[in-house]
């Protein structure tokens, strides 16, 4: 089964709240208003903070807010600093596979993979904040080509 981990879910809907804010925004809000507990709303975060998704304010007066707009936030850059590099499977992260030899389809996963990662690319946290429909770009990129104003930042592994 492929699927989002909980962490990348908890990111893009804590992300979305706080794009909500043009002030800072404390975890403990951001917790009571999501229903993402505060420990795990303040580690996702301090990691956010260190892919520069968000910018932390220390003090009394602190908190966090965006570092871009949401419409320059991809998914794939939300899954990215979560979870790490976005591969379907072993071959496409560019570690050697045990098996490749006997598989037959060394090479293959990687036109998957590169599909995922460019769709993933296309649809940014504006398109996820509850709308009803997706923006033309992200509808566009649901079908082959259609570009999205949020840059490709995160790349095929190889």
């Amino acid at each position: 089964m492929l699927r989002l981990s909980k962490l990348a879910d908890y990111a893009t809907v804590v992300l979305v709240r706080l794009g909500r804010y043009d002030e800072l925004v404390t975890a403990a809000a951001l917790a009571q208003e999501t229903g993402v507990p505060e420990p795990t709303v303040a580690k996702l975060l301090k990691g956010l903070a260190g892919h520069q998704l968000v910018i932390s304010h220390r003090g009394a007066r602190g908190g966090y807010r965006l570092a871009r707009p949401l419409a320059e936030v991809s998914i794939a850059a939300v899954i990215a600093a979560v979870d790490g590099p976005i591969s379907i499977t072993a071959c496409c992260d560019g570690r050697e596979c045990e098996h490749s030899a006997l598989c037959g389809l060394s090479g293959q996963w990687d036109m998957v993979n590169d599909a995922i990662l460019a769709t993933l690319n296309r649809i940014t946290l504006a398109d996820m904040k509850g709308q009803t429909d997706l923006t033309s770009s992200a509808r566009s990129g649901l079908s082959v080509g259609g570009e999205c104003d949020a840059p490709a930042i995160v790349e095929p592994v190889k």
